[in-house]
Formats: C-alpha cells, structure tokens, sequence
C-alpha cells in the first residue's frame, strides 16, 4: 500500500471512508473476488467494532496506529492469505469460531449439515441423544448441533491435535465443553465400542485434480490434509461408509457433506451397504450438497 504511505502525508487524511475505497480497489486488483468483504472484515477487525460501525465512521480519521496495522493485514491478503486466518475467526450458523491454518475455514455450505440433523430431530425421525462428528477440525458441526441440542452428548475425532486443540477452545468459548468429549485418531477408530444416534461428518473429498485448480488461497494456506481425499475424492468415504454401520444405533442416521460431483457416487456408496432411505439434500445455492443414510433396523445392514 505504497500509495497510501505515500498520501497521508498530503492534505486529505484518510479517513475510515477513504481507506475503504482505495482498499477495495487495491485487492480487487490484487485477485479478490470478495474486495469489499475482505476489506471491511479486516478494517473492523483493527478496530475492534462490528462491521456496521464503518458506516457511522466514514470520515473519522482512525489514526496512524490503526492504518499501520491495518495496511499490514492488508498486504497480506493481497497475497493470497486468507481473511479468516488473519482476524482468526470465522462466522459459522450465526456463531464465531476461532480458526487457525491447522484447521479449514468454515463455508456456509456446511451449514446444511448441520439442518439436516435439525430436521431429523424435528420430524422425530431421530432422537439425537448421542451424535459423533468424525474430522471436526475446528469444531463447527460438534459445538453448533450442541448449542441447539443442550441434552444431546457428543464425541468428536480429529486425525490433528492441533485441529483438536482449536476445537476444544471453540467448545470452551460456547459453553458446550461439558457435552462433548474430543478423541484423537483417524476417522471413526477412536471411537470403537461406542455407539450414536447419528454420525455426521464433512471429511476430505477434493479430488487430486481438483486441488490443482483450487484458488491460491486454498492450495497455499489451508491444511490439505482436511481437504484432498485422492485421486477420486471418494477414497474417505469408501472407508467411513462401513465404519460407520458397526457404530450406529438401529435406525440411527450417517450425514455426510460432499461436493455435487461426488453426490450421486456417494449415494450408489451407502445403498451398496446396506443403508435406506438415502437422500440428498441441497445446499443454498441448489447444488448437492449432504447425503444422509439410516442403518437398518435389524443388524442385517452391518
């Protein structure tokens, strides 16, 4: 922000207003597809007010100290890092998550997951007592489903510590810690012997290939651990899939995200395996986005 440097020292300050235009410009330029978004979130973030406060601010002057830390965050998503990583948060079902490079940002897509258990427990298909979310990462379908679930209890995996290690804080910070238990290990391994109401997980389902399309912010800065399956982006599933059955109560529910090239395929998955009523549902934007599976009655699906 050179440009900036250079023109505080004119006659026209640059106020909240003006850093705000010339910003938005600057990382449009510089490959942002959310300029305007990115800008605010980051502005806001310096100086510690809601995002609706700008507008009340435009022609304050927020002072050197401020502009410096802000041109700093600035640069910086200029390059490519992400705005959720340099505030350390992100938004998800109305609910602030800390989220750091050990752990993927949240996406609103996510969301649906987190609806289409609602609904279970809503029509009485499910009573939700028990729910095990495998990958949490940061801990956005755990700690949300118990914020709306207070009697439900909950187990959650994490191949990473350090993802577990976030996830507990986001527990902690809601108030949910005492209905979720954290469990370190790959997939549903960690949680043999148990058994759950319902399975929900968004676990890696990018392509090989994909990921070599994926926006710079996605291939230089988030863990590709948590988002690259294998060549197919089904390799996860293939293994989830069967773990799953030997820890679902009968009639107990699996809901997975996935990508809308995957649905189908992952659909053709849980009927190979014994599961019923198999549907998709489509996220916000009418692609589809959760497949949801219910484990037999009887053992005869296992």
């Amino acid at each position: 922000m050179s440009q900036a440097n250079s023109s505080e020292s004119d006659s026209q300050v640059w106020t909240i207003g003006r850093l705000i235009n010339w910003t938005r410009q600057y990382l449009t330029d510089s490959g942002s597809d959310s300029a305007r978004l990115d800008t605010e979130v980051l502005l806001a973030e310096v100086l510690d007010c809601p995002r609706i406060m700008l507008y009340t601010r435009f022609d304050d002057d927020p002072g050197d100290e401020v502009r410096t830390k802000f041109r700093e965050l600035v640069k910086q998503r200029a390059a490519g890092c992400p705005v959720a990583y340099l505030v350390g948060h992100k938004e998800f079902f109305s609910l602030k998550f800390k989220v750091t490079p050990d752990t993927l940002i949240p996406r609103p897509d996510t969301e649906e997951a987190v609806q289409v258990i609602l609904d279970l427990v809503k029509n009485n298909q499910s009573p939700a007592r028990s729910i095990a979310d495998i990958g949490t990462g940061s801990g956005i379908l755990a700690v949300t489903l118990a914020k709306e679930l207070p009697d439900a209890r909950f187990a959650a995996t994490d191949l990473s510590d350090t993802a577990l290690k976030i996830a507990r804080e986001n527990a902690v910070s809601h108030n949910v810690a005492d209905q979720i238990e954290f469990f370190s290990g790959d997939l549903a391994e960690p949680l043999a012997g148990q058994t759950f109401d319902i399975i929900v997980s968004n676990p890696p389902y990018v392509s090989e290939a994909e990921f070599d399309q994926c926006s710079r912010d996605v291939k230089q800065y988030e863990p590709s651990l948590a988002l690259v399956a294998g060549p197919t982006g089904l390799e996860v599933y293939q293994r989830l899939v069967p773990q799953a059955l030997n820890l679902l109560n009968p009639d107990g529910w699996l809901v997975l995200e996935t990508s809308p090239m995957l649905a189908g395929s992952l659909q053709q998955l849980l009927q190979q395996h014994g599961y019923r009523e198999v549907q998709i549902h489509q996220d916000l934007a009418g692609n589809p986005r959760v497949v949801l599976g219910q484990r037999q009655t009887s053992g005869s699906g296992s």
